[in-house]
This record gives C-alpha cells, sequence and structure tokens, in this order.
C-alpha cells in the first residue's frame, strides 16, 4: 500500500493503544464521526462497541474505495470521501456526536481550530477524541508558567476541558513517523466567566502578542491601539512582561477590551 506523505498518513497499528482510545468514553449508541479513517483500524474497534452511527471522512480516494469494500456488510456505516477542512460539520452532527481521529500532523492544529470555531456555541458534540504530534499536543495541553504555554493552550481552554490524555510511541505506526504522538480527549464547556463575543477575537489578539513573543508587551498594546492606564492597572499588567508570562484569564481580559475599544 502507498501512502501520501502530502495528506500525513501514519496508520496506528497497536491493537493495544487502538483499544485504549476507544475506552475513554463510551460509544454505545452514539453518532461518531471519525476523522481520517485511513484503512480502518480504528473504526472497527468503534463498531465493536454498539454505535449508533459511525460516519467515516476519508479524503484519499483509494482509501475510500477501500473502506466502502471493507465494510460493505456493516449497516450503521457511512464512508465521506471528503476533505474535513471543507466539509460543512453541523450537518453530520446530533446532539449526541462524539468527534475522533488519528489527525493528519500537517494540518491537525487547523482542524482543531476549525472545531474551536463551530458556532452556535455550545455545539451539539459532546466529546472530541484526538491523536497529534507530540510537541502540537503538548502545546494544547500546557497551562500557563509551562515552557509549552501557548496561544493553543489559550484559545483551546476557552472552549474546551481536557479530560484525559495519554502518549503514544512512534512504533504504533505505519510509516513510523519520526515524532511520538498524544491522544487528548476534550469536552466542550461554556465558560461563564469569558466575556469577549468572539473566538476570532481571541485568535487575532493572541497571535499579535505571540508574534511578538521575544518582545515587552507594551509595544503590542500600543500596536493594538488598547493602551489604557486604567485598564492596565486594574488587571495588575506589568508592560515588561513578555506575552508568555500573562495568564489566559489576562488574555480573555484584553480580548474582551479589545473588542470594546474598536466594535
Amino acid at each position: 500500500m502507498k501512502f501520501k506523505k502530502s495528506l500525513g498518513q501514519n496508520l496506528l497499528i497497536d491493537k493495544n493503544i487502538l483499544k485504549k482510545i476507544t475506552s475513554l468514553t463510551s460509544f454505545k449508541n452514539k453518532e461518531i464521526i471519525e476523522i481520517g479513517a485511513g484503512t480502518g483500524n480504528l473504526s472497527s474497534e468503534i463498531l465493536k462497541l454498539f454505535p449508533k452511527k459511525l460516519t467515516c471522512i476519508e479524503k484519499d480516494k483509494n482509501f475510500t474505495k477501500n473502506l466502502k469494500i471493507f465494510f460493505k456488510n456493516e449497516k450503521n456505516i457511512s464512508i465521506i470521501n471528503d476533505d474535513i477542512l471543507k466539509i460543512n460539520l453541523k450537518k453530520l452532527m446530533s446532539n449526541e456526536t462524539i468527534v475522533i481521529g488519528n489527525l493528519p500532523y500537517n494540518i491537525s492544529t487547523q482542524i482543531l481550530i476549525k472545531f474551536l470555531k463551530l458556532n452556535p456555541w455550545p455545539p451539539k458534540f459532546i466529546k472530541m477524541i484526538f491523536m497529534f504530534q507530540k510537541e502540537v499536543g503538548e502545546k494544547i495541553i500546557a497551562n500557563f508558567g509551562s515552557k509549552e504555554y501557548s496561544r493553543l493552550s489559550i484559545i483551546t481552554k476557552s472552549r474546551f476541558k481536557i479530560l484525559n490524555y495519554f502518549y503514544v510511541s512512534k512504533n504504533c505506526f505505519i510509516p513510523k513517523p519520526k515524532v511520538d504522538s498524544i491522544v487528548i480527549e476534550f469536552e466542550p464547556i461554556v465558560r461563564k466567566d469569558l466575556n469577549f463575543k468572539s473566538i476570532e477575537s481571541l485568535e487575532y489578539i493572541t497571535n499579535v502578542f505571540f508574534s511578538n513573543r521575544r518582545k515587552m508587551i507594551n509595544k503590542t498594546f500600543k500596536k493594538l491601539k488598547i493602551y489604557n492606564d486604567k485598564f492596565l492597572q486594574n488587571n495588575s499588567i506589568d508592560l515588561a512582561l513578555r506575552p508568555e508570562k500573562l495568564s489566559e484569564n489576562l488574555y480573555y481580559k484584553i480580548t474582551e477590551y479589545y473588542e470594546k475599544r474598536t466594535k
């Protein structure tokens, strides 16, 4: 079988890891969306757990064709040949949906952001279980103060609670990737303490701050035209700090203030 590097194809073949992933939550009578089904290794494990329906989204035409042959006798499976970044997710979801996937490394962050930006919020899905490249996953789960703390963790925690995670060795895949992976289980949440209106605003603010990661934040405040002594004093913001020294809650407040000043 030929694997396409451009599609980030690394197939999970370790049965113990497949079982560990599917043991994270109950799939019984739930609607499941699987991203990047590949050769159906994870799909097969999910079907053993009696889901109401399994929808597999696979971009590779050859994999899609093989999946349709492999699962031709299964009644509650639907296989869609499409690009996850272009597909209309809302049409596929119900209120009991679980989204799962061994994500292609090269677009994993884009996929996460696509789900983060779903509107209205909370979304219809109740859980999300994704596998990422270790380095990316550690940026997602990082807490303020750790060296991996990043804009990805700030944005993620505004809309998701991280329930579980575990590491997966590169030896569990074919072809073997150069790095280890991490499986993360997410639950969508509505944070009543957050008052900014748009996730795009938070995305923009964190992007501006973290693109000047080595610089003191005073320049970024001036660039965004939100330099205000009262706001800075009320939130005890030290302008000599670097972006990674501001907590996620401060970024949420800065975003709220930015929206008020610019809209």
